[in-house]
């Protein structure tokens, strides 16, 4: 039986399928995006992963039972993609001091802003919502993407590729289906905005890479 994170999934379909079409992915895999287009988005990501555990580390203090607690303790305690980043920040040139002075595009700031904000107003079958869309879409990039074989950019998709995202998908899932089979109309209706919304900036996010997106002013 399907859970309610398939029927999220199956109406995010549209976006999602954007999103695995957007030049920034399909140049990765043609080994062809410029390498100061991919250091921007390794900078603005390894920001924005401090944004999604401040949001974990916010949905921890919603578990409704000791089980979900300590499920949601290894979500806070497992950083899977820090030391990725960390060593592929180093193959491109981009020193870790430099990110203490980097500031976030307008397009991730509101992407953090978004998840931060369901974490805080609402309960964890909202929260995990918010949050899943980051590592489902990464995951799905193993089959609607595939690998690359430019020298740094196959160091990236080799990561998911082979599937070290399943355990995050899995247990953001679970979270999301268990809170929704006790949800009223207006909680499933809240998870379903913040599933669709996080969508929607996962596909803005590539389109900040892509872009290189500064703040105007």
């Amino acid at each position: 039986m399907a859970g309610f994170s398939d029927q999220l999934r199956t109406e995010a379909k549209p976006i999602w399928q954007s999103i695995f079409a957007h030049p920034f992915l399909q140049e990765i895999k043609q080994g062809t995006l410029p390498a100061d287009t991919f250091r921007y988005y390794l900078v603005q990501d390894y920001l924005y992963l401090e944004g999604f555990a401040r949001t974990v580390a916010m949905a921890l203090a919603k578990a409704p039972d000791s089980h979900t607690l300590q499920e949601l303790s290894r979500r806070v305690l497992t950083p899977v993609e820090r030391p990725l980043h960390q060593k592929l920040l180093g193959a491109a040139g981009v020193a870790l001091e430099h990110l203490s002075t980097s500031a976030m595009s307008p397009t991730n700031t509101a992407y953090v802003n978004h998840m931060l904000k369901t974490a805080a107003l609402h309960g964890l079958g909202p929260t995990a919502a918010a949050l899943l869309p980051c590592p489902w879409t990464y995951h799905s990039l193993r089959e609607e993407v595939g690998a690359s074989e430019h020298p740094l950019y196959s160091q990236w998709t080799a990561f998911y590729v082979g599937g070290l995202l399943e355990d995050s998908v899995r247990a953001w899932r679970s979270f999301v289906d268990r809170a929704a089979e006790k949800a009223g109309a207006e909680e499933r209706e809240a998870m379903r905005q913040a599933f669709l919304t996080s969508s929607r900036y996962e596909y803005l996010f590539w389109e900040m890479a892509y872009r290189q997106e500064a703040w105007p002013v």
